[in-house]
């Protein structure tokens, strides 16, 4: 199958990269001509001007928009609008607010084209791992994008399979699903990513509570010098709080145990909020998805051993560097 990619960072190159392995034609594009040039090497075709991408391909085209939430997403899909043919698919993969995304269904139908939102999860570990997908769409127009959806799923893997799901859709044991219609995508990735806010603040207050468990402040028996690093191994093996998250931090203790390389700053990317909007919308309490939030923002004014560990994990999963001048 052909797919037109638009945005070549982190995650955008990779799914490339992904389904040229698994036999799929891709016409890419990006500002910066250097990932297109490394991507024709390896077999895409690379595009010169967005133009060129619609021009590249046989119709019905199936384009993928992978960029920032905001703007310049908004202003691709209107410019890649207007130059394309009835039938075509515009996909955004990025992390856009649904609401963004029932508007622009809306607005393309109006065109005669079809529009697909998708929540992919996977970081720059899913070129080897596989993207988790979370679909928003027409299920005619879903079901017409499989092959490309089933190439990028990590598949069932070697991960037990869950007990009482037969009959189920068999689609989320691969690691992508049709969550529903238009919006319903980018709405479940970003309660995903709300509760992924939660859990790295856990992680990283609890690891907190660790390293100052020799205070000066505590009685000379209760003090423990312990070593953070053997404790997120260990907690890998076997612990009902493994996950790939502490995998990451696992990682990061042992390469820098005292996180040193890290200052601690920990930006938030939109989910976060949009989640805790989409809480009191829905009358929900989320008392720790609030706090995690929150606690970000503090980040931002003062740097403790948890935030560093925060900074960390989001370095693991997606490469985020901290800001330069902090």
């Amino acid at each position: 199958m052909q797919l037109g990619m638009v945005g070549l960072g982190r995650m955008g190159a990779n799914i490339v990269r992904r389904l040229l392995r698994s036999g799929h034609a891709c016409v890419v594009y990006d500002r910066d001509p250097e990932p297109g040039r490394q991507l024709a090497a390896e077999g895409a075709f690379a595009a010169a001007e967005l133009r060129d991408v619609v021009a590249a391909m046989e119709r019905p085209r199936h384009i993928w928009v992978m960029l920032p939430a905001g703007q310049v997403t908004e202003t691709t899909l209107r410019e890649l609008s207007e130059m394309l043919d009835a039938d075509d698919v515009l996909i955004d993969g990025g992390n856009s607010f649904y609401k963004d995304d029932i508007r622009r269904a809306r607005e393309l139908s109006a065109k005669g084209l079809h529009y697909v939102d998708i929540g992919t999860s996977g970081g720059v570990w899913g070129l080897e791992r596989g993207y988790c997908m979370m679909i928003g769409g027409d299920k005619a127009v879903v079901d017409r994008l499989d092959p490309i959806f089933a190439a990028l799923a990590p598949g069932l893997g070697d991960i037990p399979r869950t007990p009482a799901r037969d009959g189920r859709d068999g689609r989320a044991e691969r690691g992508y699903i049709h969550a529903g219609p238009s919006g319903a995508g980018h709405f479940v990735k970003m309660v995903h990513n709300g509760i992924e806010y939660g859990l790295m603040q856990a992680y990283a207050e609890g690891f907190e509570i660790l390293k100052h468990a020799n205070a000066a402040e505590l009685p000379p028996e209760q003090r423990f010098d312990l070593d953070l690093a053997d404790v997120a191994e260990v907690w890998r093996r076997g612990s009902v709080i493994s996950s790939w998250l502490l995998d990451l931090t696992a990682m990061a203790l042992a390469r820098d145990p005292k996180l040193e390389s890290f200052e601690g700053y920990v930006q938030d990317s939109g989910e976060g909020r949009w989640t805790i909007n989409a809480a009191i919308e829905e009358a929900v309490p989320a008392t720790v998805l609030s706090a995690a939030l929150y606690a970000r923002f503090r980040s931002r004014q003062e740097h403790s051993f948890a935030d560093k560990m925060l900074s960390a994990m989001r370095k693991g999963f997606g490469g985020h560097q901290e800001p330069t001048k902090i």
